[in-house]
């Protein structure tokens, strides 16, 4: 195995080769990656103000000249800092051209030629005048117009975007719900303040199947993401904990592996797309680690000794983590007020 180490660049160092950064002008946290065709390389990042006023900002990256292009008509407001912010998943041009965030609400915008506006604000809960601040949300690729969110309300929501409606509400965990994986058509998966992953199909409302708890009791899980090129496995982490446990939906309860080489809190995590053999993880360590799980797999004595194949180590801690779904040797990575992209 190769270990590489690049010490995260300062402003004046733009050239460093397979690191490129962008710079906003408040910290950073949401993070997402455009899939369409004629918008490659584009980037979304949301910020992390304590102030009711945020912004989204759109990047649009150059991996042959590995600089970075902003058009401040596209930026726009909004409401508390976005938890999430995903563009709509389909690489075909001809759809609208929208990204969806959530925060006190779930939002869809439509990005134009020289702005951004609200196509539609989703409230999941019209019978009270307050809303449930929504944690996260994924997007459908295989039914794009499905968006599964998760609340502190303990409920999953799954709005048919198109007609602005809610599909189906239903109330997943005991407590908080923190983040939500699409694992199928109809199948979804989330974690919570009560410690579990559950698997829901929409055919069945009624029930759930929990394929994992977290030992630590009473401990939250915090986030989730199922392996959209391999969804027999997805991967967890829990609150304040330096490992990534990874999951074989096939054997519940018990971990495929526990990735144990973080020295502080895991923040978030990111498949490999189209392939699913590497996972990315990042943390208060200020590192990013590469772990090839597929090949780590097949040895399940050493589950709890195996290392990365690649780490990279930065500056500061790192809150956020997306891997290129399209410019599949480049990742995503959030700190500061940086945007970093990392060619692995």
């Amino acid at each position: 195995m190769t270990s590489t180490e690049l010490s995260m660049q300062s402003p004046i160092d733009t050239k460093k080769a397979g690191v490129s950064t962008f710079l906003a002008q408040w910290p950073i946290y949401s993070l997402g990656w455009s899939v369409r065709r004629d918008k490659g390389s584009r980037l979304a990042v949301g910020s992390f103000l304590e102030d009711h006023s945020n912004k989204v900002e759109l990047v649009q990256f150059d991996p042959s000249a590995s600089n970075f292009a902003s058009d401040s008509r596209l930026a726009f407001d909004h409401p508390y800092a976005p938890t999430n912010v995903m563009f709509f998943p389909s690489e075909d041009p001809s759809y609208p051209d929208l990204i969806a965030t959530s925060g006190d609400y779930l939002r869809v915008w439509e990005i134009g030629d020289d702005r951004t506006e609200l196509k539609a604000l989703l409230n999941g809960n019209k019978s009270s005048e307050f809303s449930s601040s929504i944690t996260s949300f994924d997007w459908a690729s295989f039914e794009a117009r499905r968006i599964a969110t998760c609340s502190v309300d303990t409920t999953c929501t799954i709005w048919d975007v198109e007609r602005e409606v809610v599909d189906a509400q239903l109330v997943a965990h005991d407590k908080e719900v923190y983040d939500v994986s699409w694992g199928g058509f109809n199948v979804f998966a989330s974690v919570s303040g009560d410690g579990s992953v559950r698997v829901f199909d929409l055919r069945d409302k009624e029930r759930s199947t929990i394929i994992y708890e977290n030992p630590a009791a009473g401990s939250p899980l915090l986030r989730l993401e199922w392996n959209k090129a391999d969804p027999k496995s997805m991967a967890t982490v829990g609150i304040d904990s330096s490992k990534v446990v990874v999951l074989d939906i096939r054997f519940p309860t018990t971990p495929l592996m526990e990735l144990n080489r973080h020295k502080a809190s895991v923040n978030a995590i990111s498949w490999a797309p189209r392939v699913g053999r590497q996972l990315c993880s990042v943390g208060d360590d200020s590192r990013v680690l590469i772990w090839d799980v597929v090949a780590a797999g097949f040895r399940p004595e050493n589950a709890g000794e195996v290392d990365p194949e690649m780490w990279y180590g930065s500056v500061a801690e790192i809150n956020n983590v997306r891997w290129s779904p399209v410019e599949l040797d480049w990742i995503a990575v959030t700190f500061l007020n940086k945007l970093q992209l990392l060619k692995v």
